[in-house]
């Protein structure tokens, strides 16, 4: 439609023009495809998936959080405090093994959140970011969006301003750090002034209920430690927290107010009632003894099937384990692998400088019991 000789509505003389919209260059393609990738692999209803790290469904506490949601006042259906509502702040506290101290915690929408608010008020274009080799892609993800340089390994010269790592049952390796290496690292920290981002999510997760000493406790003048409730809660409701120094946290706070101004207050409410009553703890020995089970499932079926020169690590929690595959192509075999209706994710994904080429992840929390050992044979009909 032409109005004084101009074209609106984008219509140029009848013709559709494409307006070529110059995005940042920091949200052009990366590691979030890979995440888009990922979640795409699922939407296959005849899939065997080992490709998300999604929490079993049936961990769901779907009754008694409707039980919750008929009991709460008010407040769960108003906005909240920035920093989290009172409560809440003190149900998580109560759970981490160095309870912080006033100002140094922070009720966050989820764990990535969390990573965003780290990286806004830290980050600068160019500078080091250290993360793990492999690691979680969402964290490369993260630092990118605030054009880091990620880094894989620390060189001789290389003086970091953050450094991520998880240091319980990791993804995407099923690995975790000695408490050799935790002490290691947090006097590096000190020693070089660098501050150690502590990834949590799995922290709960482990086989038989115990974990060593977290990062957190450990050094709390130089980590801050983030966490979600998605993998042991549920999801859903887009719950974290991040605990640290009480100058990270107040800044994070100050960032947050113009991200999402605080987190959902109904969520906080049912999470703090959940772990009030004791019921987090139930469902917790419920899920590591089913994600336990399924690792074994996955275990047995590895040694059956697999090649005699495939390897993979031998998590103690969490949800996933790292094949290496020597002279395969990772990418070939994912793709062959979904021909065959399994889904499993290539290593290149969690390296931010592409290695990762004869690796493969498997999750073993969603996918069924009934399941695991036909997509492992699959799978190594692929290779």
């Amino acid at each position: 439609m032409v109005r004084g000789g101009l074209c609106v509505n984008f219509v140029i003389c009848g013709m559709a023009v494409s307006q070529g919209w110059r995005f940042a260059e920091r949200t052009r393609a990366g590691a979030g495809d890979g995440i888009t990738a990922i979640l795409g692999l699922l939407a296959n209803p005849d899939l065997i998936s080992f490709a998300g790290g999604f929490p079993d469904p049936r961990t769901f506490p779907a009754e008694r959080v409707a039980e919750l949601a008929r009991e709460l006042d008010a407040r769960a259906f108003q906005y909240a405090p920035t920093q989290g509502l009172e409560g809440t702040r003190d149900a998580v506290a109560g759970r981490l093994d160095r309870r912080p101290e006033e100002g140094e915690l922070l009720i966050t929408s989820g764990g990535i959140e969390a990573l965003e608010l780290v990286s806004k008020s830290f980050l600068d274009p160019g500078d080091a970011v250290v993360v793990e080799a492999p690691t979680y892609v969402g964290a490369i993800m993260a630092f990118r969006s605030f054009e880091a340089d990620v880094h894989a390994e620390p060189s001789g010269t290389l003086r970091p301003k953050l450094v991520y790592t998880i240091p319980d049952h990791r993804n995407p390796s099923g690995t975790s750090l000695s408490v050799e290496e935790r002490e290691a690292l947090v006097e590096q920290a000190r020693r070089d002034g660098f501050l150690i981002v502590e990834d949590v999510a799995y922290r709960e997760l482990g086989f038989d209920g115990t974990a060593p000493p977290s990062l957190w406790s450990l050094g709390p003048d130089v980590v801050v430690q983030i966490g979600t409730t998605s993998k042991t809660f549920f999801p859903g409701v887009r719950l974290g927290w991040a605990a640290g120094p009480a100058e990270v946290v107040a800044q994070m706070t100050s960032a947050k107010q113009n991200t999402d101004q605080c987190s959902g207050a109904l969520g906080q409410r049912l999470f703090e009632e959940y772990v009030r009553r004791g019921w987090i703890d139930e469902q917790l020995r419920a899920s590591r003894a089913l994600y336990a089970q399924k690792w074994e499932l996955l275990r047995e079926a590895l040694g059956q099937f697999m090649p005699e020169d495939v390897r993979w690590t031998e998590p103690r929690g969490g949800f996933f384990t790292w094949l290496t595959l020597p002279g395969r192509d990772a990418t070939e075999v994912a793709a062959r692998a979904a021909e065959r209706n399994v889904g499993v994710v290539p290593g290149p994904l969690f390296f931010p400088d592409g290695r990762g080429g004869e690796n493969v992840r498997l999750s073993f929390s969603m996918v069924d019991e009934s399941q695991i050992a036909t997509g492992v044979e699959l799978l190594a009909s692929a290779l």
